[in-house]
């Protein structure tokens, strides 16, 4: 079977990819290049003795869209990861992110439509969830108003592959997860930001390497044990995992409903200075921080009830924190030497 992986050279497509291959699929890229380099592609090689299929495109073009499903109309399910994701540069700029993010989904689904069947999972967030009032956070928990346009764009995604699953033969799983972080226990693929890192764990590995001077730490003043944010911080390779269990699901026709939603997480919220303290232990390094003001958009607290993916989906987080942060530090070694 021939899977489309959108964004597939970023840091959990590229992921998502080995495990797909590992389990035997035929895969294929898109990516623009935007936050990633065609390098990945050697990584990915390295670590399964197979190159996927890359074409380099960008799905705001609707004719190229267009163009690749012709080429590729034997691809039977897509997961789409192939979108901006920054909530603070979401903040500043808006129209990119409405455009890159829903415009590349509508043409996607165009071209799924027109099949007598297609498998769909999306890579969603615990952003539509805003700032949750209950912890943890079930997949029950209401749709909040987004606190950032990244997180509605995630939103809008959704409906509008509800309304459209309704009306065609597209059965979609969304995946709304928490915080990716670590690498290939290779150190082949890892989270390689272009520019100055928006996620906390690459600057904190940047700053452990000397890239960076210091971390700023955003807000000690939350609500929290220590005042800083929690979040749910979940192993790359876990959350790769879950796209495979989630799309061979679909493909089987295991799925309940037309389409379903699960959160993938560790259903363990972590602050921002245990995320420090957790690194410092892997790396035996002290790391150099300063507390800044809070970020606008930034919640206090987000932390998974994995209870559905668990009972429901048949997978479960394995890795912890100290094994993300070790995979991340011996990654960015790698990379700076």
């Amino acid at each position: 079977m021939k899977v489309l992986v959108t964004g597939g050279l970023g840091f959990i497509g590229s992921h998502t990819v080995v495990e797909l291959q590992n389990e035997g699929y035929e895969v294929v890229i898109i990516d623009n290049l935007s936050n990633s380099t065609e390098d990945v592609l050697k990584g990915i090689t390295n670590i399964t003795g197979k190159t996927p299929l890359f074409e380099k495109l960008d799905l705001r073009e609707k004719a190229a869209v267009q163009d690749f499903f012709k080429k590729h109309n034997d691809v039977t399910g897509v997961i789409h990861f192939a979108a901006s994701k920054a909530v603070g540069e979401s903040v500043e700029n808006p129209l990119l992110y409405y455009e890159n993010n829903i415009s590349s989904l509508v043409y996607l689904l165009q071209e799924l439509q027109q099949k007598p069947e297609a498998s769909f999972i999306f890579s969603s967030s615990c952003t539509v969830y805003g700032q949750a009032e209950k912890m943890p956070i079930t997949e029950d928990a209401p749709v909040q108003a987004a606190m950032s346009p990244y997180g509605n764009t995630k939103q809008i995604g959704e409906e509008i592959i509800t309304d459209t699953a309704k009306v065609t033969n597209i059965s979609a799983i969304l995946l709304r997860y928490f915080n990716p972080v670590g690498a290939h226990a290779t150190t082949e693929i890892g989270e390689l930001p272009i520019g100055v890192p928006q996620n906390l764990v690459p600057f904190i590995t940047q700053t452990g390497v000397g890239l960076r001077q210091e971390l700023s730490v955003f807000g000690d003043d939350y609500p929290t044990s220590d005042g800083t944010a929690v979040r749910d911080y979940i192993h790359v390779v876990d959350l790769a995992k879950a796209h495979v269990i989630a799309l061979q699901r679909l493909f089987n026709k295991k799925n309940l409903q037309k389409v379903e939603t699960f959160n993938l997480g560790t259903g363990t919220g972590s602050s921002v200075l245990e995320v420090i303290h957790s690194f410092e232990k892997v790396s035996e390094k002290k790391l150099p921080y300063k507390i800044m003001p809070r970020r606008e958009g930034d919640i206090t607290e987000a932390y998974a009830n994995t209870d559905k993916a668990n009972n429901v989906l048949g997978w479960k987080a394995e890795l912890s924190l100290d094994e993300a942060m070790a995979s991340a530090w011996k990654w960015e070694q790698k990379v700076r030497s």
